[in-house]
């Protein structure tokens, strides 16, 4: 392992961004975005992407990287972020990661490596063939060289199983292999990893619906129709986001606004509990659980207990 880090993360709207910015603040660090969408320009409000009064002067990495029509992947988030871990490292301050992406920040602690690099002509050509087959038969012909990935994908995951074919085409080695191989391996960063919740799901939910309807209030409606009117395509990865893709369809007289922010909380509520699934399967997360509202200066003191072990 080349470093130490601490992780910042947990469900959406539980004060990561704060907690994060105000730790790094008392311990000399610096902040490297976790967050699969705020590496996008221009996706600031609905992101929930720190302003540079709530970065409270300290350096942060990974925001506004990538523009929204680019297929920005882990792989490439892997091999951009360790460079700033690395360089914070090399500098002998201690890089907080903060973002509820739980792959973004397990691959990150791993260091996967994605030796493969993309050909776009192999995934255009897989990506028309699924096209033309369909799911089911996609599966099919995975099945025959991958079963482990085909049990485990639905034939409507287009873009789970193109990768998996691009991978085995591309190196020989199916999907399932180079994972399990990836995970037998040590991780790249010792990490104390710290998530954040709250007592009761309901007091989290009152915090996303709020949070929500502060959103469009900032004008999140008008940050989508900039982009939209930027040229970038309704069907980006991007613009998939919660928050943005439900009021794409709004702004095209789909169904109304009222509709749209009314699935933004359901959606963002679905993906808090998504969130909490996934970190709940690492017993190495120290969890932290708020009543009612963040209490950052408990956060900050119980957050220093847990890095005693570093």
């Amino acid at each position: 392992m080349t470093g130490r880090i601490i992780v910042i993360t947990g469900p959406t709207a539980t004060g990561k961004t704060a907690l994060g910015a105000n730790l790094a603040k008392q311990i000399g660090g610096e902040v490297v975005s976790a967050d699969s969408m705020q590496i996008y320009r221009r996706m600031n409000i609905g992101t929930a992407k720190p302003t540079a009064a709530e970065q409270l002067g300290v350096p942060h990495h990974m925001l506004s990287v990538a523009e929204p029509w680019e297929d920005y992947s882990v792989s490439k988030y892997v091999e951009d972020a360790s460079k700033c871990v690395d360089d914070i490292l090399n500098r002998e301050k201690t890089p907080v990661i903060v973002g509820g992406t739980g792959l973004y920040i397990d691959s990150l602690i791993r260091g996967n490596e994605f030796s493969d690099k993309p050909d776009p002509m192999l995934r255009a050509e897989i990506e028309a063939e699924y096209d033309n087959a369909g799911g089911e038969a996609m599966l099919v012909k995975l099945a025959a060289f991958d079963p482990e990935s085909a049990e485990k994908l639905h034939a409507n995951d287009k873009k789970r199983i193109v990768r998996a074919f691009e991978v085995f085409r591309g190196t020989g080695q199916t999907i399932s292999q180079h994972n399990r191989e990836t995970k037998d391996l040590p991780p790249r960063y010792d990490a104390v990893k710290i998530a954040l919740n709250f007592s009761d799901r309901q007091d989290l939910y009152n915090r996303i619906d709020t949070r929500v309807d502060t959103m469009m209030s900032a004008g999140l409606a008008q940050e989508v129709r900039g982009i939209l009117n930027a040229g970038v395509s309704a069907n980006t990865t991007a613009m998939q986001a919660i928050g943005y893709k439900e009021l794409i369809g709004a702004i095209a007289g789909e169904y109304s606004f009222d509709e749209a922010v009314n699935t933004i909380k359901m959606e963002s509520r679905r993906y808090a509990k998504r969130q909490l699934t996934w970190l709940r399967r690492d017993d190495n997360v120290q969890w932290i659980f708020y009543e009612k509202t963040p209490d950052l200066d408990w956060g900050l003191h119980v957050s220093t207990g847990y890095l005693q072990v570093l």
